[in-house]
């Protein structure tokens, strides 16, 4: 019996998402704001006490390493702009995605995001992974929603091994 595309796609993800779990769950406190080196990206606290995310428009060269909480920062940013267009909501503005702070928090919303995530995958049908993709490819017809739907658990999968990564290294050099 033939698999179907979106059933395919729900497997990576949950396949993916079952490693994220791996380091979310072993998350000790401070680990977020590590930084493995001395030229970081990372999120930081401005006057009014809210979290800001190191950015520039033009990547840097050299790239800085970022921190844990900034690639959850990032991975946050990027999923809900991406779930703002798949329910056809005006997306959000970078500046308007909230890094939540402490482990716990940023655990939950990235958690949050990947109930969203779901209720999104289990409304689409084949023939829907067929439409033009609203994003990230602004309604180019040679992308479709099924390249959207494997390009997040792509970048899904380039993230989680990041912050994989760093979580082992900080772990590492703690011993």
């Amino acid at each position: 019996m033939q698999e179907s595309r979106c059933r395919l796609l729900r497997w990576q993800f949950d396949l993916t998402w079952s490693l994220f779990e791996y380091h979310l769950e072993r998350l000790e406190p401070g680990d977020l704001l590590w930084e493995p080196g001395p030229n970081c990206w990372t999120v930081r606290r401005d006057a009014d006490g809210s979290w800001v995310p190191d950015f520039a428009e033009t990547e840097p060269d050299p790239v800085p390493v970022p921190t844990m909480g900034w690639v959850s920062w990032h991975l946050g940013w990027w999923w809900s702009v991406t779930l703002d267009h798949a329910k056809g909501r005006p997306p959000r503005d970078r500046s308007a995605v909230v890094f939540p702070g402490e482990e716990a928090a940023t655990v939950a919303w990235l958690r949050g995001l990947r109930e969203e995530w779901l209720t999104v995958l289990e409304g689409l049908t084949d023939a829907e992974l067929d439409a033009t993709a609203p994003f990230p490819w602004e309604g180019d017809p040679a992308h479709t929603v099924a390249h959207m739907v494997a390009w997040v658990n792509a970048e899904l999968m380039k993230n989680v091994t990041e912050i994989g990564q760093l979580r082992l290294l900080r772990a590492s050099s703690a011993g």
